[in-house]
């Protein structure tokens, strides 16, 4: 199984790291247009294959598409990072262009393969690569809720002062900060919702917290965050390749489903070897929905920034 990274920057290196120690692929290739630094990050991994016990080969290409063909997955973390203030809709130019030509040089040397999108504005960017590769839209995921069910998981263990696998929740909605939806409702811990445990305002508190999440984290780093987002995309690529009809939060490509058409937006998937299997539709309240087709307007207007 080969696995490719476009992108050797922190989140990039990270998913390959993390795709690498969970030895599940034969083969990472890293793609970056600067020059080396993509061989030079997997000359460092491979240097920890032998004190972290893992076999899988990583190879790094300066914007050499050739090395990536035959890859049944790639992910797609190119493009310039968030700073501190920036919203990620604020990327939409340089990294539009970006996404483009990487899917295009995907496509030229692995038709079949599944796309992975985590640029950001990561929804509008997942919208562009199904517009440009014009493939089967099970095969086009955005990344972004699988990070924010994390992150929501994170605040929700932090106020119940448990475990983080003691608990479950899940984000749907835009990847932004006003976008996102984080089921308080149907979160649980141990199949106990956890409204039995915290009150109406700390569980209000947990919800914001979890949609400024990656603006927190920018503001403390200075950039993005990457561990958390290697992490998610790692998990998502396992999915695929194992095929394990996991389910997660991820942006889709609607046609119908939850009353929208052509939007990419963030909704319980089941992911298997072929890519998104299955869009779950889920019971939600009549706030629920209004706060969903809230976050639906604000992706397509940043979707009609496209050129």
């Amino acid at each position: 199984m080969k696995v490719t990274v476009v992108g050797a920057g922190a989140v990039g290196a990270s998913c390959a790291e993390y795709i690498a120690i969970k030895n599940f692929a034969s083969e990472v290739v890293l793609v970056d247009i600067k020059e080396n630094y993509a061989e030079g990050k997997a000359m460092d991994l491979m240097q920890t294959a032998s004190l972290m016990g893992f076999d899988t080969k990583i190879t790094g290409a300066t914007n050499d598409y050739s090395k990536t063909a035959g890859s049944e997955v790639a992910v797609i973390t190119s493009g310039i990072p968030r700073k501190p203030g920036m919203t990620r809709e604020e990327l939409i130019g340089i990294n539009a262009g970006i996404v483009k030509s990487v899917v295009e040089s995907l496509l030229k040397h692995s038709p079949k393969v599944i796309i992975i999108v985590v640029s950001n504005p990561m929804d509008t960017m997942a919208y562009l690569a199904h517009k440009v590769a014009g493939i089967a839209k099970n095969r086009i995921i955005g990344m972004g809720g699988a990070l924010d069910s994390a992150r929501f998981r994170y605040r929700l263990a932090e106020a119940l002062g448990c475990p983080q696998s003691d608990v479950d929740g899940m984000v749907i909605g835009g990847h932004s900060d006003t976008g996102m939806i984080p089921l308080a409702r149907l979160a649980v811990r141990n199949s106990v919702l956890v409204s039995e445990f915290l009150s109406t305002e700390r569980l209000v508190q947990v919800v914001e917290d979890t949609k400024v999440g990656g603006a927190t984290l920018t503001k403390m780093l200075g950039t993005s965050a990457w561990y958390a987002p290697g992490a998610a995309v790692s998990s998502m690529v396992q999915a695929i390749v194992n095929d394990q009809k996991k389910m997660f939060p991820c942006s889709a490509l609607l046609d119908g489903e939850y009353g929208m058409k052509d939007i990419s937006i963030g909704v319980p998937c089941i992911i298997g070897k072929n890519g998104i299997e299955k869009i779950v539709e889920i019971d939600l309240t009549d706030a629920e929905k209004a706060k969903l087709k809230e976050s639906a307007a604000g992706v397509r207007a940043v979707n009609d920034l496209l050129v």
